[in-house]
């Protein structure tokens, strides 16, 4: 793929260290080392790109609100991008009402009204175990990045369609807040992209399923041809 650093963001008030346990060891193992900023909210993210970028062309990408802003970097810098991982995205263009906007806002709402312990109420399993360990590391900024994220803007269907690296996408077929239609309409969109599945059970299981799912789309997208 040209490079073997790949710099890959977190989701919308997760972390570099979610990131890691779906990441780290399949990159390893394909012969990149991960570069995790740990970066908050979309500017952070995108800052984060601009200082990796060394002059050599750079793998990115990340999961839901991360993967959003390192296609969309990607689209603004084609020289910089050997190719993009994406992992679990969740609209394209204007959040709108895209389930996962909708869960941030109502989050933030929540978090500002009972706290994180409050608005995790219910919140169980791998997922609430995750959402403990990573809300409180933002502080009072949590309820913002929250609101931020929902209001966010993903790469067009246009957008993506003048993105000519090779791109990886892995979903989840079942999950209701990354809906797989939208993961669908991506690849459709992407010159040279590929899909790969996996299920919420699975990535509860083992995260690294992600990970490598969103890997062997990207192999798979770089052995296509350019061109019609």
């Amino acid at each position: 793929m040209g490079s073997s650093r790949a710099v890959l963001l977190p989701g919308t008030a997760s972390d570099e260290v979610f990131v890691a346990s779906v990441f780290a060891r399949p990159l390893a193992e394909a012969g990149y080392s991960l570069v995790a900023p740990p970066s908050r909210g979309v500017a952070e993210h995108v800052d984060a790109l601009d200082a990796a970028w060394a002059g050599r062309p750079l793998v990115v990408g990340g999961v839901s609100l991360g993967a959003h802003v390192a296609a969309s970097w990607a689209v603004r810098h084609p020289e910089r991008c050997a190719g993009v991982l994406v992992a679990l995205p969740a609209w394209n263009g204007p959040a709108g009402d895209a389930p996962a906007a909708l869960a941030a806002a109502a989050s933030a709402a929540a978090v500002e009204a009972v706290g994180v312990d409050g608005a995790l109420t219910g919140v169980d399993g791998w997922l609430g175990d995750e959402l403990r360990r990573a809300w409180p590391r933002y502080g009072r900024r949590l309820a913002d990045v929250l609101r931020e994220a929902a209001g966010s803007v993903a790469p067009t269907v246009a957008e993506l369609g003048r993105l000519g690296v090779p791109v990886g996408v892995a979903a989840c077929t079942d999950d209701p807040v990354h809906p797989i239609g939208t993961a669908r309409t991506w690849v459709d969109a992407l010159p040279r992209g590929v899909l790969r599945t996996t299920t919420l059970a699975e990535l509860g299981a083992d995260r690294e399923v992600l990970g490598r799912a969103a890997l062997d789309a990207l192999r798979e997208a770089g052995a296509r041809p350019t061109g019609p």
